[in-house]
């Protein structure tokens, strides 16, 4: 099967053309001090055996200048979906939205946590976000969340306020499972299972945690698909603000879903994703 990497960034070696302006003033260590271009990620990708990537914007390297995603993803579409982001309580937000959206970008990423912001924002659900989420419903655009668990009433309303936006969690929000069975610190996440429109994305920073304290990945992840079912699930390496290799990663993952049927695997490393970004369907090259 083709292997599908739907989180991934890059960063442009040119600071004059793509100036860095991280979101909050602080640029993150990753892409200060492993920073790969387009072209170095796709021979990482060769090198690994991936045929296909969505490209997340680097909101710690570019804050809400998605124009190097945009030069990368016009310049491989045979390899490349891009997913941007915006300032979501811009009064421009839905200009901006329709400006990305029209420049082959099809995916939005909500960044409201991370390395350099480590809080959990508490615009997520505010309603001056509502035009943008209406534009994405319109279109049935993935919008990815990256966020803490405090969030996790902000996303139950937002589920249920758009039903036809799939939600993609990105690290299926930075859940805890070192307290292993019954995994009592993620009901928060099993709870949301119900709503068919949230997706999760398994990175490699989970494919860690289901190693650490008490947990192992042969009892987290089958709960896991058959609370929400491959077909909800989707692989992302997180390349290169975890470092890697590609090749690593993505042998790490495969290791730690062997437990999983041929048939789960194959949905999560590929199949999940084309549903997502529907410009990566198809075969890989």
């Amino acid at each position: 099967m083709d292997i599908i990497d739907i989180h991934t960034h890059a960063i442009s070696p040119d600071t004059v053309r793509f100036p860095l302006s991280p979101i909050g003033g602080k640029q993150s260590d990753w892409s200060r001090t492993r920073p790969v271009s387009a072209e170095q990620l796709l021979a990482a990708m060769d090198e690994a055996g991936v045929a296909k990537v969505a490209l997340v914007h680097a909101s710690t390297a570019y804050g809400h200048d998605p124009s190097y995603l945009v030069e990368c993803v016009q310049r491989y579409p045979a390899r490349f979906a891009g997913v941007f982001s915006l300032d979501m309580l811009a009064d421009d937000a839905v200009t901006q939205f329709d400006r990305w959206t029209a420049a082959d970008l099809s995916g939005l990423r909500l960044f409201t946590t991370g390395s350099t912001s480590p809080g959990q924002a508490g615009w997520l659900a505010d309603p001056k976000t509502f035009p943008v989420w209406e534009r994405a419903q319109s279109m049935e655009m993935a919008v990815c969340v990256q966020m803490r668990p405090e969030g996790a009433n902000d996303l139950r309303g937002l589920l249920e306020r758009f039903p036809k936006v799939p939600i993609v969690l990105d690290h299926m929000g930075r859940v805890s499972l070192s307290d292993g069975r019954p995994y009592k610190a993620a009901s928060w996440l099993f709870e949301l299972a119900p709503y068919p429109n949230l997706f999760l994305k398994l990175t490699t920073r989970m494919v860690e945690e289901a190693s650490e304290g008490n947990s192992r990945p042969d009892a987290f992840f089958p709960r896991i698909v058959d609370a929400f079912g491959a077909n909800r699930i989707a692989w992302g390496s997180n390349f290169p603000a975890h470092a890697g290799p590609l090749s690593r990663l993505l042998h790490e993952a495969q290791e730690a879903l062997a437990c999983l049927s041929s048939e789960d695997r194959a949905a999560i490393f590929s199949g999940t994703a084309r549903r997502l970004y529907p410009t990566l369907a198809g075969k890989g090259i």
